[in-house]
C-alpha cells in the first residue's frame, strides 16, 4: 500500500462517523482555540479576525519549540489536550484531518465521481483533457515533400531543365499549367521525372516518382544558356525531401487520453486529419462570496472591507482548468446559501469565509439541513484550517433544475468551504480543490517534488504550514524546474533553493503575490538547507522572481 493509499485509509476511518449524512457541526473546536495561541487566530473569515496587526516583516509562526523527530507524539499529545480542554468547555471537538490525508481525499473525491465525457468540435476543446488518445488517421506526411524551394532533380548531374508543364503539376480548377513557376503545393500529383532531369519545386509539393533530391535554390547554379543545373555542393540521395510517414504512421498514438489539449495539440490534431475530439469537459464552478462586512469596490470604510477573494478565486480556477461562473454574493444569509446550494447545477461549489463556529458562520448549519455528507470538517494546516470538502446530496435540488445529464437525484455537486482570511482561502485551494478538479477534469495529480529553503523557517507545533517561497539558483538567475535535488545545498551554495517570503499572515496576499509556490513545512518547521515539498502556483513560469522586502 503506497503512502497515499494508508493515509486515505486513515483520513476515511477518521471521519468515518460523518458518512452517513449531516455534518456534526457542533463538534468543532471554537475558532479561538488557546491551545493554538502560539499562532494567529485563524477563523477564516476576513472581517472576524481579531487584534492588532503583527509588524509587516515578521513571519507568522509560532517559535520551533519542539524538534522535527518528536512532532508526531507531541500532535497526539496536542490533539488529547485540545480535546479534554474543548470538553471542558462544553464544545465538541472537529475532527480535523492532517494535511496530507485532507490531500489524499480529495483526490479519492475526484476519482469517485461519476467519469464524463463528450465530443466537441476541434475549436471548442481547447483546455479540456484527452478522455481517448489521439491516433494518427493518416500516415504525416500522406505522401513525399518538399522541404524546400528549388529544384527536384532524377540521377546524377548535371540535371536538363524541364517546365512544369511537363510533369501534370497542376490544381484541379487550373485551365492550363504553370510553366514558369514549377510544381507547387496542393497541386494534382506530377508525372515521374526522368533520369537526369530537373525541375522547380516549391516548399510543400510533392515529389514526383523517380527523383531522388532536392536542390535548394541558393545551392543551384543555372547555365541558362545551355539549359542544364548544376549542384553547388554534394547532392546526397533523399535530401531536403520529407519522406511520407516521417512523422507518423496511420493508427500511432500521437497523444496519450489525459493530455492536456494545447494550441500545439490543436494543429496536432488538425494535421492528423480530426475534426472533433473526445474529451473530458472542464468542470463547472459556482463561486459563493459570503459577508455582509464586503464591498466590490472602493476603499474600505466604516468596518468595512475589500472582498479581495471574489476577484482572485474565479482566475485562479481557470488556471487550473475550470470554466467559472460570475461570483454570488451572498452577505451572511442561510436561506440565500441554502437556496444557491440546492439549486446549483455545478460540478464543484466554492464558498468563501463562513467555515468557523462565529454567530453568522452558516455554512456547517446549512450543510447540516440539507444532508450534505461531510468528507473534510478541518484540516491540520496554518493558515487555512477551518476548510471543509463536502458532497452535496441531489435529493436536495429536486426543486431544482436538473444537471447536465438529467439527473436530479443522486449524488450532487461537491463544496469546498475556503476561510474567508486570504491566504487561508489559497491554501484551501491548494490543499482541496486543486487536486480535486485535477480528478474532475480528468488530469493525473502533479508529482510532487522537493527544494532546499535556504533560510530556518518557524512551524507551528502541531500543524502543517503553508508559507509563500520563490525559487532561486544561487544567489540569483532563472529558475530551474522541477527536478531539484538536493543534499546539504544551504545559502550561498550555488544549488537551486526557494526562499521563504513574509507578508504570510493568515489575512495577508502580499507575500503570495510574490510567490511561485508554497512550501510544505512539517510541524515544529525546518532548518536552513532542509529539503521541503513544493506546491507550484499555477501561474509559476510567467512569475518574474522578486524578493526585495518580501524576504
Amino acid at each position: 500500500m503506497t503512502p497515499e493509499e494508508r493515509a486515505v485509509e486513515q483520513a476515511l476511518a477518521l471521519v468515518g462517523g460523518h458518512s452517513s449524512g449531516a455534518p456534526h457541526s457542533a463538534d468543532r473546536a471554537p475558532s479561538g482555540d488557546p491551545s493554538h495561541s502560539g499562532d494567529q487566530p485563524d477563523s477564516g473569515d476576513q472581517p472576524r479576525s481579531t487584534g492588532r496587526p503583527r509588524p509587516a516583516d515578521e513571519v507568522v509562526a509560532a517559535p520551533r519549540s519542539l524538534p522535527p523527530d518528536r512532532s508526531t507524539d507531541a500532535a497526539h499529545a496536542h490533539d488529547q489536550h485540545r480535546h479534554e480542554h474543548a470538553q471542558r468547555q462544553g464544545h465538541r471537538q472537529r475532527h480535523s484531518v492532517s494535511w496530507r490525508e485532507a490531500r489524499a481525499l480529495a483526490v479519492r473525491a475526484g476519482h469517485a465521481a461519476e467519469e464524463r465525457a463528450g465530443r466537441l468540435p476541434l475549436d471548442r476543446t481547447l483546455g479540456h483533457i484527452l478522455a481517448e488518445p489521439l491516433v494518427a488517421l493518416t500516415d504525416l506526411p500522406s505522401f513525399d515533400t518538399s522541404a524546400m524551394d528549388g529544384w527536384v532533380v532524377s540521377g546524377p548531374g548535371p540535371w536538363k531543365i524541364r517546365s512544369a508543364a511537363g510533369t501534370g503539376g497542376k490544381k484541379k480548377d487550373d485551365a492550363g499549367p504553370s510553366p514558369d513557376l514549377g510544381i507547387l503545393a496542393g497541386r494534382s500529383i506530377p508525372a515521374a521525372l526522368p533520369d537526369g532531369d530537373a525541375v522547380r519545386i516549391a516548399t510543400g509539393a510533392r515529389i514526383p516518382a523517380d527523383a531522388n533530391a532536392v536542390i535548394r535554390n541558393e545551392h543551384a547554379h543555372v547555365d541558362e544558356a545551355k539549359g542544364l543545373l548544376h549542384a553547388r555542393r554534394q547532392v546526397l540521395p533523399g535530401q531536403d525531401i520529407r519522406p511520407r510517414g516521417q512523422e507518423c504512421r496511420t493508427g500511432e498514438q500521437l497523444m496519450p487520453a489525459g493530455a492536456l489539449v494545447t494550441p500545439a495539440v490543436l494543429g496536432l490534431a488538425a494535421a492528423a486529419g480530426y475534426d472533433t475530439l473526445v474529451v473530458v469537459p472542464r468542470p463547472r464552478i459556482d463561486v459563493l462570496v459570503l459577508g455582509d462586512e464586503l464591498l466590490a469596490g472602493g476603499l474600505p470604510h466604516d468596518g468595512l472591507i475589500r472582498d479581495a477573494l471574489g476577484p482572485m478565486i474565479g482566475p485562479w480556477l481557470r488556471a487550473l482548468g475550470a470554466e467559472v461562473s460570475a461570483p454570488q454574493r451572498l452577505g451572511d444569509d442561510a436561506a440565500a446559501l441554502r437556496r444557491a446550494l440546492t439549486t446549483s447545477d455545478a460540478d464543484l461549489v466554492i464558498t468563501t469565509g463562513g467555515t468557523a463556529a462565529g454567530p453568522v458562520d452558516h455554512v456547517h448549519p446549512v450543510l447540516a439541513e440539507i444532508g450534505a455528507e461531510l468528507l473534510v470538517d478541518g484540516v491540520a494546516v496554518r493558515p487555512g484550517h477551518p476548510m471543509l470538502l463536502a458532497r452535496l446530496k441531489r435529493e436536495a435540488v429536486a426543486a431544482g433544475p436538473t444537471d447536465s445529464r438529467g439527473d436530479s437525484r443522486g449524488e450532487g455537486p461537491y463544496l469546498v468551504g475556503l476561510p474567508g482570511n486570504p491566504l487561508a482561502a489559497v491554501s484551501g485551494l491548494l490543499t482541496l480543490a486543486e487536486p480535486l478538479l485535477r480528478r474532475l477534469a480528468g488530469r493525473e495529480p502533479e508529482a510532487p517534488y522537493r527544494a532546499v529553503v535556504r533560510d530556518e523557517v518557524h512551524g507551528h507545533p502541531h500543524d502543517t504550514r503553508l508559507v509563500p517561497v520563490v525559487h532561486r539558483v544561487g544567489g540569483a538567475g532563472g529558475r530551474a524546474g522541477s527536478g531539484y535535488g538536493g543534499g546539504s545545498a544551504g545559502t550561498g551554495s550555488g544549488a537551486e533553493h526557494v526562499v521563504p517570503l513574509h507578508y504570510s499572515g493568515p489575512a495577508m496576499l502580499r507575500g503570495v503575490a510574490a510567490a511561485d509556490g508554497l512550501a510544505v513545512v512539517p510541524p515544529g518547521g525546518v532548518r536552513s538547507g532542509t529539503e521541503v515539498e513544493i506546491l507550484d502556483l499555477p501561474w509559476a513560469s510567467a512569475m518574474p522572481w522578486t524578493e526585495g522586502c518580501f524576504t
